[in-house]
């Protein structure tokens, strides 16, 4: 059976959030939308993602480092969200693997975002149905489209090719190649969900380091002696 997934290169992604920004424009307006926002800019701000990067330092000073750490559904190919929903709305297409939410059938109880261990479920303050990444099926299942179109929104959109698309049950795809040949690896595999998205490690690097360069003898505010303010015109002081 195909099994249409996403890997994803976590030693090229640089955390820019075009697959987040990517992923919310076409989806918002295509066939799984809207995907709304409540209260964006408040204290405790609400909204629906399909795909969101989480960023973290690992690491102890000096000797530490930024992970870039995109995350949406994995379509797992033992997904607990589907036997779970008391309606049928959770499940999983025969024909390419793909996991998803029938809005129809959808009551919000929100026992799939519950049983999901990865937190790729999420619900629509606005329709009261729960969302999830849908891998654009609206775009790879669309004829009318050119074969380079065919793909997933956030692919398109990765400017470091960070995220790759295809059958991980074709050997020959690049997506298993990709996961054969440099050591791909599943999220949380011990809790047997089998997830399709696979992600590529990031490759170990030394950093050397003297401790001269921890403390920075050359700060331009005391070469310059601009520490204090001694009342001459500067530029925050220019009308633009």
């Amino acid at each position: 059976m195909t099994q249409l997934a996403l890997v994803i290169d976590l030693n090229v992604c640089v955390g820019c959030h075009a697959c987040v920004t990517s992923c919310k424009e076409w989806n918002t307006s295509g066939w799984a939308g809207p995907m709304v926002d409540e209260n964006p800019y408040d204290g405790s701000p609400t909204g629906t993602f399909f795909n969101r990067v989480q960023t973290f330092e690992v690491g102890i000073f000096p000797n530490t480092e930024t992970v870039h750490f995109p995350k949406s559904c994995l379509h797992c190919e033992e997904p607990p969200c589907v036997p779970v929903c008391p309606t049928g709305a959770s499940h999983k297409r025969a024909d390419n693997g793909i996991v998803l939410v029938d809005y129809d059938k959808c009551i919000g109880c929100k026992y799939c975002a519950w049983a999901c261990p990865y937190g790729a479920r999420e619900l629509d303050e606005q329709q009261k149905v729960m969302k999830k990444c849908t891998l654009c099926i609206d775009r790879i299942s669309d004829p009318t489209l050119s074969d380079r179109d065919r793909q997933p929104a956030c692919v398109l959109a990765c400017p470091t090719n960070a995220r790759l698309y295809g059958d991980v049950h074709d050997p020959d795809s690049e997506v298993s190649v990709a996961i054969r040949e440099r050591g791909g690896y599943q999220l949380m595999p011990e809790w047997g969900t089998k997830p399709a998205n696979h992600y590529l490690p990031r490759r170990k690097t030394q950093m050397h380091i003297s401790p001269d360069e921890l403390t920075r003898v050359d700060n331009p505010l005391r070469k310059e002696d601009l520490t204090t303010y001694t009342g001459e015109e500067t530029l925050d002081d220019l009308a633009w």
